[in-house]
């Protein structure tokens, strides 16, 4: 197995990419070859570990139980995470994409991922914020293929064209092979003035892009009169799905949870073993929840990139009326709605 890089190690290497990016949508003036080893190192991590309570007064009438929404047909016929494993599928292999789980979910998702292989699901104890989600996946990915380009994908959102969305996916992509010290978000062209969402405020764009900016800073659930504002400044909804280097995620994370970053650290040899489940039970238990948005990302506007998704319409289903809103422009009528 591969040597997870060390904090020391990340600060190897550094590039300087950051100021002059070139176009990377198209993937001319390489070879084949050459496009398929930078391949190689596409990883995709399905976060599908929360606990879904914002919802939970509908999908109890959906289901009857109390499992998470990620485990539900929300939309459709398919529940949200296979919505998503199918759509990530479409661009990245499946032998590289990896889903973020909580343990206490495993009756809901035991048979939905039960073609999975059991190395691709990373089975947390408990849900304690995005950062250790975040950081546990990356260490994983980062033991096996150090040279990794991670996308992280949340598994509760509504996306009406994939193929689209997709193709901004490879855009994020392409950009994070060549500048591997930026983090690059997607954020959503809003079409309101959202009081739930979060928020990216864009600066200047980054030279060689026409659609990459960098981050001036992010705007959490603003009220609706600063949304309002937000939205004609050209703000954009933050989608939470991002694309980033292996290498420049735990070199933010050990810089900005030095405490976080070494907890995991330290539990590294265990991974892959058959003590690796107990050892993070004691870990997850003597910490507390952390958010990586606040924690992480908004502390390092300046290593941070945006991307702006527009053209599709998108939601993150956290509330009734955005999912009935999203089955309507999905013109579907799932079952449950007939006693809804």
């Amino acid at each position: 197995m591969v040597t997870t890089p060390t904090s020391s190690h990340l600060e190897e290497n550094t590039n300087s990419n950051l100021h002059r990016i070139p176009e990377t949508t198209t993937d001319r003036g390489r070879s084949g070859k050459a496009l398929a080893m930078q391949r190689k190192h596409e990883w995709a991590v399905v976060l599908a570990g929360g606990d879904g309570t914002r919802l939970k007064s509908l999908t109890r009438k959906i289901t009857g139980d109390e499992r998470p929404k990620q485990f539900c047909p929300v939309i459709g016929d398919m529940t949200l995470v296979e919505e998503t494993q199918k759509r990530v599928a479409s661009e990245l292999p499946k032998e590289r994409t990896l889903f973020l789980l909580n343990r206490l979910h495993e009756p809901y998702y035991v048979n939905i991922l039960n073609d999975t292989p059991t190395s691709n699901l990373i089975e947390q104890p408990c849900n304690i914020g995005t950062a250790p989600a975040i950081l546990y996946s990356v260490l994983k990915i980062a033991a096996v293929d150090p040279q990794a380009i991670v996308g992280f994908f949340p598994s509760d959102h509504y996306v009406s064209d994939n193929t689209k969305f997709m193709a901004h996916i490879r855009s994020a992509f392409e950009t994070a092979h060549v500048g591997q010290d930026l983090v690059i978000l997607l954020g959503v062209e809003p079409e309101n003035p959202e009081t739930e969402y979060g928020w990216i405020e864009p600066a200047e764009s980054i030279h060689g892009h026409r659609r990459l900016r960098r981050v001036r800073r992010f705007w959490e659930k603003p009220c609706s009169g600063l949304a309002a504002i937000l939205q004609l400044r050209g703000c954009l909804w933050n989608s939470f799905v991002m694309v980033a280097s292996a290498r420049a995620l735990l070199e933010l994370m050990a810089n900005a949870t030095p405490a976080l970053y070494n907890a995991f650290a330290s539990a590294m040899p265990l991974f892959g073993t058959d003590d690796e489940p107990t050892m993070m039970k004691k870990l997850y238990a003597l910490l507390g929840e952390t958010n990586f948005s606040d924690r992480v990302l908004a502390l390092v506007p300046e290593r941070l990139a945006v991307l702006k998704v527009s053209g599709i319409k998108w939601s993150d289903l956290g509330q009734p009326n955005r999912v009935l809103a999203s089955i309507q422009l999905a013109g579907l009528r799932p079952p449950w709605m007939k006693n809804y």
